[in-house]
């Protein structure tokens, strides 16, 4: 690993004397790097069903083009995870964030009941990046997304 990283030999294992401390270590970074970038790039103006379905049509774009070698790497934590309490938690944190900060854009633009509406469409967006990841990486992402953003307010 450390010649792969451009690092001199026992780089790696100085830090994390075993790979479950690696990997630890990789689901920290991984959370505290999008918090920080979702911090510096500050919250979109979402007041409209339209500006909710560009914002979400925007983000999974991003996590399935640019940052796709990142989603991988999350999806592949998190299922790691699911044997792994320690390592999991703090991408559990990161997503009860998320789902937080997007029930309450849910209820801002009219959501009845922004706690179901939130499985909803977190439920359908990780459906989509996982195809687009996976399957087709041209499959279409707003007419989805503007689709699922309807239900959620009927």
């Amino acid at each position: 690993m450390d010649a792969a990283a451009g690092l001199p030999r026992g780089s790696t294992s100085n830090w994390f004397r075993t790979r479950d401390a690696l990997v630890a270590g990789v689901v920290v970074h991984l959370a505290e790097s999008e918090r920080a970038e979702i911090a510096t790039a500050g919250p979109p103006t979402i007041d409209t069903p339209d500006q909710l379905t560009d914002a979400f049509s925007g983000l999974i774009a991003m996590q399935t083009g640019p940052l796709a070698a990142r989603t991988r790497a999350r999806y592949a934590l998190f299922l790691e995870g699911a044997h792994d309490r320690v390592m999991l938690e703090p991408l559990l944190a990161q997503r009860a964030a998320y789902v937080e900060w997007t029930a309450s854009l849910l209820a801002h633009v009219g959501a009845a009941h922004p706690a179901e509406a939130v499985r909803t469409l977190m439920a359908a967006s990780e459906g989509l990046i996982l195809h687009r990841l996976s399957v087709d990486p041209d499959a279409e992402i707003r007419p989805v997304i503007d689709r699922v953003v309807r239900a959620c307010l009927a």
